[in-house]
């Protein structure tokens, strides 16, 4: 999956064969705050969790912590206890 960091629009990109699934950040000192995720209505959970997965496996590259404020990505956070790392001290979901 190629995923594209539009920073004019500051999110993270990708094309799939049923639109555009989309992932909105804001950035503030070295977090990376995940505010926004969009997707078509008849995309497969599985794909949208194969998304995240790359976009936190770019956020781990770059060394940053995440924040994710969207409630869908805070269940995904809480679904799948491996990536409790990369978030902040004291944040808890």
């Amino acid at each position: 999956m190629e995923i594209k960091d539009n920073q004019l629009l500051r999110q993270f990109e990708t094309q799939t064969d049923f639109g555009l699934l989309v992932m909105e950040y804001a950035m503030q000192e070295r977090k990376l705050f995940l505010t926004k995720l969009n997707h078509p209505d008849d995309l497969e959970l599985e794909i949208i969790n194969d998304f995240i997965k790359a976009v936190l496996a770019i956020a781990v590259e770059r060394k940053f912590k995440v924040v994710p404020t969207n409630p869908k990505l805070a269940h995904f956070f809480r679904k799948n206890p491996v990536y409790k790392e990369l978030l902040p001290p004291g944040i808890k979901l």
